[in-house]
């Protein structure tokens, strides 16, 4: 008889949210920038764990966080018929299954 209990399956899903950061000195922004905006794939339980792990590793990344919109998990932009590029599924999963952030785009911003 075999001590090993069944896997439980993963509660872990990847969302995608975009950062708005302000300036803050070291953030790598371009000189004239105001600001930034990014792109990222998040794994969590929820959205909510999504967005403060997210939120933790700008922080030491240096880059002054503003606001985080949640744009769904990947199943719920699928069901909701959101057409998703290959590519950006593959970091999707990339995220979910490293269990991290993944800073798929980053945009600066100009007044």
């Amino acid at each position: 008889m075999s001590d090993e209990k069944p896997a439980k399956p993963s509660r872990q899903q990847v969302y995608t949210l975009l950062v708005q950061v302000g300036r803050k000195p070291g953030d790598d922004l371009p000189p004239k920038a105001t600001g930034g905006a990014l792109m990222c794939y998040a794994s969590g339980v929820d959205e909510a764990e999504a967005v403060r792990e997210t939120v933790a590793i700008l922080k030491q990344a240096d880059l002054a966080v503003l606001e985080v919109e949640g744009h769904g998990s990947l199943d719920e932009q699928k069901e909701a018929g959101v057409e998703i590029d290959p590519e950006e599924e593959a970091l999707m999963m990339r995220a979910l299954e490293e269990n991290s952030v993944i800073v798929a785009q980053m945009t600066a911003l100009y007044d």
